[in-house]
This record gives C-alpha cells, structure tokens and sequence, in this order.
C-alpha cells in the first residue's frame, strides 16, 4: 500500500512541472498574438492617414506641407504620427506619378502634376512599431516591426 502512495505523490509532481513548462509556452504564444494584433491595429491606422493625405493631395497636390499635416493629425490613437513621426525619423513621402516616371513633390512642377489623365500622387507613411510584450523582443531577436503604408489617388484637381 504505501508502495501505490509514493507513485500517486511523485506523479502529482510530475503534472506540475509539465504545467509550468507548456504554461510557459502558450504565455510565449498569447503574448505573440497580442502583440501581432496591436501591430496589424496600428497598420490600420497608418492606412486610413495615408488615405486622408492621399485624398488631400488629389486636390491641392503640390501643397506638401498641408498633405504631410493631414497625415500626422488624422492619427492620435493607436499610433500618434503628431509626435511618433518626430521620434522614429519615420516619415511621410509624397510622390506625383506621371506618365513620365515618379518625382517627389518637393521637386515637383505645375506642369507636372497636369499631364492630363496619368497624373496621380502617392502618399507613403512609416512607423516603427515597438514591441510592447517583455521577452517578446529578446526571443524574435527584434524589438521594432517597421510598418509601411501606401495610398494612391488619381489628381482630380490639377493645379494648372
């Protein structure tokens, strides 16, 4: 009898130790999952800025310093482009598209953004997203996830 006590008492030892080894893998996963998610979230909300920007610079194209505005204040939550944008040197980048090739609207011309119908803008915001789930970073070996976001718009107010 006491022989079938000793096995029961070192088998309850053994579903402790397998639990604490599979609690720490799925823990590991949950927190992969939550952090995939909040980085999917924020590449969401870098979508819709650079869509608002891109819907601004299809009416006023060669305003650049009103685009890259539009951009940073249609975002405060989760990703605040106001500040974040200043902090990770992560930008926005406009660029005309015409039936001529890719110019950049700091170097771009009135006569550029009126090619007639192949005119369009393309409105490119960047972020780096911080992993946010402690030991998440040393075991993927990174700690940031650069998320990239990109709209383009036909020009449908040229300014010529």
């Amino acid at each position: 009898m006491d022989k079938n006590r000793k096995k029961t008492q070192t088998e309850q030892g053994q579903s402790l130790v397998e639990l604490a080894i599979s609690l720490i893998i799925l823990l590991t996963l949950l927190a992969g999952a939550v952090d995939f998610g909040m980085a999917l979230y924020s590449y969401v909300s870098l979508r819709d800025a650079a869509q608002e920007g891109a819907l601004y610079a299809s009416i006023d194209p060669l305003n650049a310093t009103e685009i890259t505005n539009r951009v940073t204040s249609s975002s405060s939550s989760p990703v605040d482009l106001a500040n974040d944008l200043e902090e990770t040197g992560e930008g926005v980048t406009i660029i005309i598209i015409t039936t001529s090739g890719e110019i950049p609207v700091a170097s771009a011309t009135t006569s550029n953004a009126c090619e007639g119908n192949g005119a369009a803008v393309r409105v490119e915001v960047s972020y780096l997203y911080h992993l946010i789930m402690p030991l998440l970073p040393e075991i993927l070996g990174v700690s940031e996830i650069p998320l990239t976001a990109s709209v383009t718009d036909a020009i449908l107010s040229p300014p010529c």
